[in-house]
């Protein structure tokens, strides 16, 4: 491949002339080639890992689900479920980190919507009258902060669809994220029926310590 450029040249007498360079980018458009070639077979590596990854997560947690439902105890069985539901939200948030994004900023609002998204899909599928909303500004994090928040959203959201709508009680769950002077807020909030007054003051389980965890 041959790079052709042309410039004229004035002189002070009137005449003009063109200067000719031809350079030879054959090599030169190879490695690029090879540079795409290499970057896109590492994006669909690690889109692939990420899909194993995840699938390999929401296997253990059908085992555990499994293991739920044949256990004697009640308190056994309340762990190993809540055990599926966080292995689930882990691999939830796997799936929806664009791979080829890992060291770059991610773009909060699209990948919340398709976060809460899978968890509608997940957690509601049609068989609750509960809607879950997405409200965000334009902005971007860093993929270690995604990570963060995205398993915070999933924590909030699942034990609102869990807690909040006793009853086949309809009701709807906002997710918010503002940015603001280089600063953001992110919210979780529902209409639902709230923490009774016998468990308002109570000891903090374990969803409040993970909670609290991530947001540090």
């Amino acid at each position: 491949t041959m790079l052709l450029s042309s410039r004229e040249i004035l002189y002070g007498n009137g005449r003009q002339k063109s200067l000719l360079t031809i350079y030879d980018v054959t090599h030169q458009r190879k490695l690029e080639a090879d540079s795409a070639r290499l970057m896109l077979q590492k994006d669909l590596l690690l889109k692939e890992m990420r899909h194993r990854i995840a699938n390999s997560l929401q296997l253990i947690a059908s085992i555990l689900l499994l293991k739920a439902g044949i256990v004697e105890s009640e308190e056994t069985r309340k762990h190993l479920e809540d055990a599926h539901e966080r292995i689930m939200s882990i691999a939830t948030v796997q799936k929806q980190l664009d791979p080829s994004a890992m060291g770059e900023d991610i773009q909060v609002a699209p990948y919340l919507e398709a976060l809460c998204a899978s968890l509608a899909r997940s957690m509601i599928g049609g068989r609750k009258p509960i809607t879950i909303r997405v409200h965000a500004t334009a902005g971007a994090v860093s993929s270690e902060a995604a990570i963060s928040f995205g398993l915070l959203t999933t924590e909030l959201v699942i034990n609102a669809i869990k807690h909040a709508f006793p009853d086949e009680r309809p009701g709807m769950i906002l997710v918010a994220y503002e940015e603001l002077d280089s600063k953001w807020t992110l919210s979780i909030a529902d209409d639902g029926v709230g923490k009774s007054e016998n468990n308002a003051n109570g000891r903090d389980g374990l969803g409040t310590s993970i909670i609290a965890a991530l947001a540090n």
